[in-house]
């Protein structure tokens, strides 16, 4: 087993914590937090053994695991790593792409392994579909939430819409081409309602948009390629999958057909995916356990979360 400390005890460390401590392939250490009343709340109530510095808890563990504030992800990722550490840093990767690049230098001279917590390469609507999913043109998302002070240090962008960036960059297999896009602060000091469109060398075009001032919450995006449209919703954890093909001869009473001005007939069908229930992130913690353990790519690698933050600040920029 791995042994693992957890660098922040705030409300996603907490459920790191909890997660670690349950795993067979993790040895919860422990934790350090900046906090220490946060912190003797925790123990109190948890029991999670407590250190008082980074540097003792990175001392003790195998794998640090970087549940703090985004503008501090930097300087523990580089003390961690720097003892020969692995890491599992939350998204965003880092405050700016220069630190992220410095990190991944740092882990490629130490032998270390990193993987960033883009929680939702691990969705189970999208692991149903995403073997589906084959050179998408048009994509569009919508990532809306109601108002909650935590987050509100960052831009919508780097807070919601990047988990949004990161699966687009991980199905459209072709370099950025242009990015435009707008923002507007409403209730903080940094945008909360975000749009974005990004076209990409090969004609793909993501249209993104991100809300943090939403009425109700939503988690979707839209696919569509050559033949088919695919549809995944993240909050509910629900996907359809809508493709056609050439019509029959003879179709069926119950087949549904389109026939398009030129007078081609398509037949439209429905093919959704079995959808196995998870917890995602005890999954991207235990792959990550496996990918140390075997030596192998982690699946959302550092590369994959220093891109994101790349296109998310390039976003940032046009505002």
């Amino acid at each position: 087993m791995l042994k693992a400390g957890v660098l922040g005890a705030g409300h996603l460390g907490k459920i790191h914590l909890r997660l670690l401590n349950q795993s067979n392939k993790y040895e919860l250490v422990g934790f350090y937090d900046a906090d220490p009343e946060n912190a003797k709340r925790v123990v109190d109530e948890f029991g999670y053994t407590y250190f008082d510095s980074i540097d003792k808890l990175i001392d003790a563990v195998d794998v640090v695991d970087i549940v703090t504030p985004t503008l501090s992800h930097y300087d523990c990722a580089k003390k961690a790593i720097k003892k020969g550490k692995h890491i599992f840093i939350e998204k965003p990767i880092t405050n700016t792409v220069e630190e992220a690049e410095t990190i991944r230098t740092l882990v490629a001279e130490h032998g270390v392994k990193g993987q960033v917590g883009h929680v939702e390469r691990f969705n189970p609507a999208f692991i149903g579909i995403k073997d589906k999913i084959e050179n998408p043109m048009f994509i569009e998302t919508h990532r809306l939430a109601e108002f909650n002070p935590r987050g509100t240090d960052v831009p919508v962008v780097l807070d919601l819409m990047i988990h949004d960036i990161d699966i687009i960059l991980s199905v459209v297999n072709s370099p950025v081409k242009h990015i435009s896009a707008s923002g507007v602060s409403v209730v903080s000091d940094t945008p909360d309602i975000a749009n974005a469109r990004i076209e990409f060398k090969n004609g793909c075009v993501a249209n993104l948009t991100a809300s943090r001032i939403s009425l109700k919450n939503m988690r979707k995006t839209r696919f569509f390629q050559k033949d088919a449209y695919i549809s995944v919703d993240f909050l509910e954890k629900k996907c359809e999958v809508v493709k056609m093909k050439d019509a029959p001869e003879n179709p069926g009473d119950f087949d549904m057909i389109l026939q398009n001005a030129e007078g081609v007939k398509k037949q439209i069908y429905f093919d959704n995916p079995e959808i196995e229930d998870n917890n995602a992130i005890l999954d991207e913690l235990e792959t990550y356990a496996d990918a140390i353990n075997n030596n192998t790519k982690p699946i959302v690698t550092l590369h994959d979360g220093t891109e994101a933050l790349r296109v998310a600040t390039m976003i940032i920029n046009q505002f």
